[in-house]
């Protein structure tokens, strides 16, 4: 009954009324869960001491006479008889005088008599009744009067919302689902239960709905079940030709202009479609579109129609659409997509024209049929770097290089040459993870374009051969790729941690007022990022309005705009401006609703970095685990790496150390080799597994090490997250350092460390408790929680009891804000105990399996002051054993589950 508390209330409400309605009147489209419904309502009655009757009426029962009551032995003698005792065995109380509730499913199917004796029961309150009734059916007008003369009241059994589906898909399946996987489940079943059970049914048996680390996801196209498409056809009814003709173009290609539709049919079919129900007339700005009344009108036609038939249909309909004109690029990608899958002659240039259009909305699955396509009708060069763009989006880099290859020979002069080499370069950069290989690509081009000289009007042929061309195309060409690679440079730089020539070749190229608009968001990449790393961030401010309006515009749709939201969202989650990072990555998610391929998963990426920069810990897992069980067999160039930093650190942060290790684990094994910058995230993940085992002075060396790198490079921004997080977790010798980074670097991450640090070096609770709320206001309830625990411990020591309670009670709160956060912070202040703050990391490690050799190994003491020191906590928590030593410091939680 999930998602039906609303209706089973209403239900429940109603079968108790001393006056008014005798019952409820379920009315909804087949398989909505009426019939479940109604047997829930009859199962309570039943519970509250009510005789319970239920009849179904069929077909079969429709053309006999009170057909309806035959099951309760009312049958037999005259009719008029039988009428008398059906009233004598549904009236006057059930045989110990119990009031009767009776259940009539699918009473649209009633015979005249049946109904009229129904009418008799409710209009004389004889009985209760629960009556389900399938909408679009024609109902007998005596059925009907149940309701409009008010005798029962009338519930509309809708389908199913899509956040309730996804929780039924959850607990069916058990266990998260893939959240574009539960959408398409969703958008094609409308919500229907039914529907929706039949095809996850279906598709599960088949392999293609199935669990990848433990998420749910479902792949391929839908083959639906015999029972499935019985459902649906029975649903849509019979189809004569000029019907079936509207339908089964639909079902290949919609939505479809009415215009067309009506051209291909006619228009006395096309209306008759939409009065029964089987299509959706809408308006798009001057046009009229038709599109199927529900998904798998579609799915049913197309799986029943012939490839002949199918090729046929789609060349005559691209025909039409090419006669009417094509004024918009979805104009021009359905009729390649037609075109493609027809016996037409294919046209390349419409081809690759729709292969570029394709690419522009991110399908790049699609972008990659139509350039084979244009390739196989005789494209050379454009197609075979359109197939190779695509390819490396697919993460197919093996593929993309080897197209790349072919397409050098097909160069016709320097410039396309470069052409080739920015494509190259960065396959192998980020999918083929061969940044030495990818840098001398660059390399070459750059010296390609550096050496050429080119008198005015002509262009240098691969050959090193002179030809008089355009000088003005020649100049616009010769600039533009220049500046992509000065771009390309640029981003290789910054991931190569070089963040200050990432700066200042980005500023360079922008300085360009006629810089491309690839090449400014890639600029963008530099200085966004770069200048977070450096603590620089809102320098970058003044270029935004530059970098969303070439978002808007570029040619590689949401793809190359992604990387650009997701280092936008690196320097602002470096800087503190937490609040603006959601925002943003909630907008770059919202860009990718309607997702292609693996793209949306970047998005989901982003959301799960924000929400574990936020200290929203569960719902960064939710995210994150949907991102890497997406991304776990097809990167998108070291995204499944950027999407476990943030799971590691999410686990740790709930306290749940093996699941943060396993991440670790997964994290160091799949590292990419480009990704210098990133590497304090990755020191903040190992840190953060080494706090949640309880090795909290490891933890703090790790972060140290890491901090003194970035200080030497003047990556500060890195420095300040680093020195904040050792805080955090205890470390008081960073408060001059960052008191001196806080001069320098913008944002207001580096204040509220420097003043968390100076109050916890100065043990002052009250310094603490202001940091915490400061923190809290910045959108940091994970740090903002560690804070405030600190400050519990800080008064508890001093004796100070109500000061500590209140401490106590806001870290407690902003623990349970951040989902269940348990750091070590605030396991020492939400379960103190008498031990100091090396007793209790020994001992930690000791009841988490670590022999007392392994604990002197990793905390580099000795093996009698481990002894020593579980000895002595012993003592102190009246215990002994490492059995006693683990209950009292974990007490009775629950190991990790997530919820």
């Amino acid at each position: 009954m999930t998602g039906r508390a609303e209706e089973l209330g209403l239900v429940d409400r109603v079968m108790r009324l001393a006056s008014g309605p005798t019952g409820v009147f379920l009315a909804g489209e087949a398989g909505v869960g009426k019939t479940r419904l109604a047997r829930e309502a009859l199962a309570a009655a039943r519970r509250r001491g009510m005789v319970v009757r239920w009849a179904t009426a069929t077909m079969a029962t429709r053309g006999i006479p009170l057909g309806l009551f035959t099951v309760f032995g009312a049958s037999g003698g005259d009719l008029a008889t039988a009428t008398r005792r059906t009233f004598d065995l549904l009236s006057d109380g059930g045989s110990d005088g119990r009031p009767i509730v009776l259940g009539v499913d699918d009473a649209h199917l009633l015979d005249e008599v049946s109904a009229l004796v129904l009418y008799q029961l409710a209009s004389r309150g004889l009985v209760r009744l629960v009556v389900t009734v399938r909408n679009g059916t024609l109902v007998p007008e005596t059925v009907t009067a149940l309701w409009k003369e008010q005798y029962l009241e009338r519930v509309e059994v809708v389908p199913l919302a899509e956040p309730t589906a996804r929780d039924l898909l959850r607990t069916v399946l058990g266990g998260d689902v893939d959240s574009v996987s539960a959408q398409r489940i969703w958008a094609l079943t409308r919500g229907n239960p039914l529907y929706l059970r039949l095809l996850v049914e279906g598709e599960r048996a088949a392999g293609r709905l199935r669990a990848t680390a433990g998420v749910w996801r479902w792949s391929g196209e839908p083959r639906l079940s015999r029972g499935l498409t019985e459902l649906v056809e029975a649903r849509m009814g019979e189809l004569p030709e000029p019907l079936r003709d509207v339908i089964d173009l639909l079902a290949l290609s919609e939505p479809l202009g009415v215009v067309p539709l009506v051209r291909l049919t006619s228009r006395a079919a096309v209306e008759q479609a939409e009065e029964r129900g089987l299509l959706e007339i809408s308006r798009d700005g001057q046009r009229l579109h038709a599109r199927l009344a529900h998904p798998l009108y579609g799915e049913v036609r197309r799986a029943s129609t012939g490839l002949l038939r199918a090729r046929r249909l789609r060349g005559t309909l691209a025909t039409t659409l090419g006669a009417l004109g094509t004024r918009r690029a979805d104009d021009v990608l359905r009729q390649a997509v037609l075109v493609m899958d027809s016996d037409l002659t294919p046209d390349t240039g419409l081809l690759l024209a729709a292969a570029r259009a394709a690419s522009v909305l991110g399908d790049v699955g699609l972008s990659e049929r139509l350039a084979r396509a244009a390739i196989a009708a005789g494209s050379g060069f454009e197609g075979r770097l359109l197939l190779a763009f695509a390819l490396t989006w697919l993460n197919r880099g093996q593929e993309a290089e080897e197209q790349l290859r072919v397409s050098e020979p097909l160069a016709r002069s320097i410039v396309e040459q470069s052409l080739v080499a920015i494509p190259r370069a960065g396959n192998l950069f980020w999918i083929l993870r061969q940044p030495d290989e990818a840098d001398e690509v660059l390399r070459r081009a750059e010296h390609a374009l550096e050496a050429l000289s080119v008198p005015a009007g002509a262009s240098v042929a691969v050959d090193g051969t002179l030809s008089i061309t355009d000088p003005d195309r020649a100049a616009q060409d010769g600039a533009t790729v220049r500046a992509a690679l000065a771009a390309l440079r640029c981003t290789f730089d910054l991931w190569l941690g070089r963040p200050a020539e990432a700066v200042r070749a980005a500023r360079a190229a922008l300085e360009q007022t006629t810089l491309p608009d690839e090449s400014v968001v890639l600029a963008g990449w530099g200085l966004s990022a770069g200048l977070g790393v450096l603590g620089r961030f809102d320098e970058a401010r003044p270029e935004f309005p530059r970098l969303r309006g070439a978002v808007a515009r570029i040619g590689d749709g949401p793809l190359l705009a992604m990387g650009l939201h997701d280092l936008s969202v690196l320097g602002l989650r470096l800087a503190g401006h937490l609040d603006e990072a959601q925002t943003l990555a909630r907008t770059s998610y919202d860009e990718l609703r309607q997702p292609f391929g693996n793209s949306h998963l970047m998005g989901i990426t982003l959301l799960g970095h924000v929400a574990a920069a936020r200290g929203y810990a569960r719902t960064a897992l939710r995210w994150l685990r949907e991102a890497h069980a997406g991304l776990v067999d097809g990167g998108l160039g070291g995204w499944e790496i950027r999407a476990l930093m943030s799971l590691t650190q999410s686990y740790a942060m709930l306290g749940a150390a093996t699941e943060a290790r396993v991440a670790l684990h997964q994290l160091e094994t799949g590292w990419h080799p480009g990704f210098a910058l990133f590497e304090p995230d990755r020191a903040l993940a190992t840190a953060w597994v080494s706090a949640a085992e309880g090795a909290i002075s490891e933890a703090i060396a790790t972060l140290c090490r890491a901090a003194e790198r970035n200080a030497d490079n003047g990556e500060w921004g890195w420095e300040v997250l680093l020195r904040q997080t050792a805080a955090r977790f205890g470390y008081r010798q960073g408060a001059a350092r960052l008191a001196w980074l806080a001069q320098r670097v913008t944002g207001p991450r580096a204040s509220q460390a420097a003043a968390h640090a100076a109050a916890l070096a100065a043990d002052d609770g009250a310094a603490l408790l202001s940091v915490s709320s400061q923190l809290e206001d910045m959108g940091d309830l994970a740090a903002a929680a560690d804070a405030a625990a600190q400050a519990a411990l800080v008064h508890t020591r001093a004796g100070r009891r109500g000061q500590a309670s209140v401490a106590t009670a806001r870290a407690d709160r902003l623990a349970r804000a951040g989902e269940g956060l348990l750091t070590p912070a605030l396991a020492a202040a939400l379960r103190p105990l008498p031990l100091t703050a090396r007793e209790r990391e020994i001992v930690s490690l000791a009841t988490r399996g670590l022999s007392n050799l392994e604990i002197s190994a990793r905390l580099v003491i000795s093996v009698r002051t481990v002894e020593g020191h579980i000895l002595r906590a012993g003592q102190r928590l009246g215990v002994r054993g490492r059995t006693g030593l683990a209950a009292a410091v974990w007490g009775d939680t629950p190991a990790f589950e997530d919820e």
